[in-house]
């Protein structure tokens, strides 16, 4: 394990992260990121050249619709419910005063 993780880092870390780690807790955590920062370290040992940088495992494309307006302007048909109208609107009640 060639990352070795201080103490004061992983107070840092707890700190930040608003734990309160017992000492055996603490232990554990140096063990587990001296690990991920080993995996991390051999991944950056592959070779990549010619290999085009993504940001997603699978391919993703634009799911989402033109906005296509396909009724058009009704205000006609939608006042004709109403129970009153004023100036090509709705009329209500005051309510406040």
């Amino acid at each position: 394990m060639a990352n070795i993780i201080s103490d004061e880092t992983i107070e840092y870390v707890g700190i930040l992260a608003k734990l309160e780690l017992s000492d055996a807790e603490k232990e554990q955590a140096k063990k587990d990121m001296g690990s991920m920062l080993d995996y991390i370290d051999k991944l950056n040992e592959l070779d990549t050249t010619g290999v085009e940088p993504m940001s997603h495992v699978f391919p993703v494309h634009n799911v989402f619709r033109e906005d296509v307006i396909v009724n058009g302007d009704q205000r006609d048909i939608v006042l004709a419910n109403a129970p009153e109208e004023k100036e090509g609107c709705f009329k209500v009640p005051k309510t406040v005063e």
